[in-house]
C-alpha cells in the first residue's frame, strides 16, 4: 500500500537515503584544496555528520524547509550508528563551482555525496544525497545477517534470469509471504500490459481520471474525469506510486482479470490477494470507520470477501477513509494487504520482462529506488516499492552492463509491532544489488528472449 507517511517520504527522496555498498575505494590523496564554493561546503562535510557545523549554518532555508534538522539528525545518526564515525574527505570533483561529489570516509565505509551549494553569499548547501556507501570485504553472507538483526519479519532473494528460470545466487525465506504495499500494482502494470499485446488496449488510449484515492502523489486535487493516457496512468502508479492511478486502472482492466494475471505469473498463494483490493479498500477497511466490515472481511473466504466488496461499494470509498487511523502505528498488515514472497515477485518479473514492452520497462526505469551510483552498474533498471507503517518493499530487475545478464532483487521488511524505517533496509538491498552487480558466478547467458509479445 502506498505511502501512510508521505512527508517522510518526500524528504528521504530530496536527501536520498539509501546509502550503497560496492567495493571500497582508496583515499585520493590528491583532492583539491577548497577554493570554490562547492570545494568549500565539501570540505565541511566530516563536521558537518560529526556535529561540529551547526544545520542552519551549512543548509539554505529551503532544504531546511524540505529536510527538518530533527529528520537530518535521524538520517544522520543512522548513517553513523551502520558505517560508523566521519574520518576524512577522499576526494571531491567538481561539477561546476556549485556542485559535484564528494567521497567521504567513514569508519566502516566510504559515502558518495552529492553535493549542490546556493548562490547566495553566504553559499549555503541547497542539495544533499547520499548516493551511496561502499563497504570493504562485502558479501551476501555479511548483507544477510544484517537484515535478519531487523526487528519483525525480514526475506530477499537475490538471482539471475535466464529466460523463465530463476538462478538463486543469495536468498532467506524466499518462499515466506510478506507484506509487500504498492508492490502489487506490478501485476497491474502485467495484465495492462498484456491487454495492450492482445490488441484489446493501446499505451495511447485516452481514459478519465475515474477514481481517487488516499496519498497520491500526483493524482491529488485533479479534477474528476480529466483525460489522461493508459500510459501516462502507468508511469505515474510506478515511478511515485500513485494511488489514484492505480484505482483507476484496477477499474478499467478489471479485478478479475489482475486476479488472473497474478494465478498466471506462478503466485504460490493467491488466495491472500483475492479479491484484489484497491487502494481505497484496503485503507477503508483498515480505518475505524469500518470496525463492523473489517472482522467479517478478515474471516472471510474469497467468495464471502469478494461479496463484501460489492455489496459495500457505497461505503468504501475515499470520503469515509479514517486517515487519522494511520497516525498511530502500523494496521492490520498480516491480514489487510497485498502478499507476495520474494520468489513470487521474483517470478513477476520473468512475466514482465518476457513481454519486451519497452513502454513497461521505461515505466519501472522512472524511478530506480537507489540513485544513479548504485545504478552505474546496470545498462537498464526498473524499481517498484512499497510501504505503508509497519511494511517495506523494495523489488528491482537489472541489466548488468559487463554481460547483459538480467537480475532480480527484492526484499521485504514486515513488523506489525512498530513502523519501520526506510534507511537501513534500502541500505541492504543496495548493497545486494551491488554485489548481483559484481557476481561472476552467473551462468553463461543463453541468448536474447523469444521475440513474440505474450498476453
Amino acid at each position: 500500500m502506498a505511502r501512510f507517511r508521505a512527508g517522510a517520504t518526500a524528504a528521504a527522496m530530496l536527501i536520498m537515503l539509501p546509502p550503497h555498498a560496492a567495493i571500497a575505494q582508496a583515499p585520493d590523496k590528491t583532492a583539491p584544496s577548497a577554493q570554490t564554493a562547492f570545494e568549500r561546503r565539501a570540505a565541511q562535510l566530516v563536521d558537518l555528520f560529526g556535529g561540529k557545523i551547526a544545520y542552519s549554518d551549512y543548509f539554505d532555508p529551503h532544504f531546511q524547509t524540505a529536510v527538518p534538522e530533527p529528520q537530518f539528525k535521524t538520517f544522520s545518526n543512522g548513517l553513523i550508528a551502520q558505517y560508523g564515525q566521519p574520518v576524512a574527505i577522499d576526494k571531491i570533483t567538481a561539477a561546476n563551482d556549485r556542485s559535484g561529489t564528494v567521497l567521504l570516509r567513514l569508519e566502516r565505509g566510504v559515502a558518495t555525496v552529492l553535493l549542490d551549494v546556493g548562490v547566495a553569499a553566504d553559499a549555503r548547501v541547497t542539495g544533499l544525497r547520499v548516493t551511496g556507501v561502499t563497504v570493504p570485504s562485502d558479501n551476501f553472507d555479511k548483507v544477510a545477517k544484517e537484515i535478519a538483526k531487523l526487528p519483525g519479519q525480514t526475506g530477499f532473494l537475490v538471482a539471475e534470469l535466464d529466460g523463465s528460470s530463476i538462478r538463486p545466487l543469495a536468498s532467506v525465506n524466499a518462499d515466506r509471504q510478506f507484506s509487500t504495499g504498492s508492490t502489487f500494482k506490478l501485476y497491474i502494470l502485467d495484465e495492462l500490459a498484456a491487454q495492450v499485446a492482445a490488441g484489446k488496449r493501446r499505451w495511447s488510449d485516452v481514459v478519465p481520471l475515474s477514481h481517487f484515492s488516499f496519498s497520491s502523489a500526483a493524482t491529488a486535487n485533479w479534477p474528476e474525469k480529466t483525460p489522461v493516457t493508459l500510459q501516462t496512468l502507468a508511469n505515474w502508479m510506478i515511478s511515485v506510486s500513485d494511488n489514484g492511478a492505480a484505482d483507476t486502472l484496477i477499474h478499467l482492466i478489471g479485478r478479475e482479470a489482475i486476479e488472473a494475471r497474478m494465478r498466471a505469473t506462478g503466485h504460490s498463494d493467491p488466495s491472500r490477494n483475492i479479491p484484489l483490493l484497491t487502494t481505497v479498500e484496503a485503507f477503508a477497511l483498515k480505518g475505524n470507520n469500518f470496525n463492523d466490515l473489517r472482522p467479517l472481511f478478515v474471516k472471510g473466504d474469497d467468495t464471502a470477501q469478494r461479496s463484501l466488496i460489492e455489496h459495500n461499494q457505497h461505503r468504501l470509498t475515499l470520503a469515509n477513509v479514517d486517515g487519522i487511523s494511520f497516525t498511530a502505528g502500523p494496521r492490520f498488515i498480516d491480514s489487510l494487504e497485498w502478499f507476495a514472497s520474494p520468489n513470487d515477485i521474483a517470478r513477476l518479473m520473468v512475466d514482465l520482462r518476457a513481454r519486451q514492452s519497452k513502454t513497461i520497462l521505461d515505466a519501472m526505469a522512472i524511478n530506480n529506488g537507489v540513485g544513479p551510483v548504485a545504478a552505474a552498474d546496470w545498462t537498464y533498471l526498473g524499481y517498484k516499492g512499497g510501504s505503508e507503517n509497519g511494511v517495506l518493499s523494495m523489488s528491482l530487475l537489472g541489466q548488468r552492463k559487463p554481460d547483459g545478464k538480467w537480475f532480480v532483487v527484492t526484499a521485504s521488511w514486515n513488523n506489525p509491532d512498530a513502523n519501520v524505517d526506510t534507511g537501513p533496509l534500502v541500505a541492504l538491498v543496495t548493497r545486494l544489488l551491488a554485489l548481483a552487480a559484481h557476481d561472476r558466478h552467473a551462468a553463461p547467458a543463453s541468448g536474447t528472449l523469444p521475440a513474440e509479445q505474450r498476453p
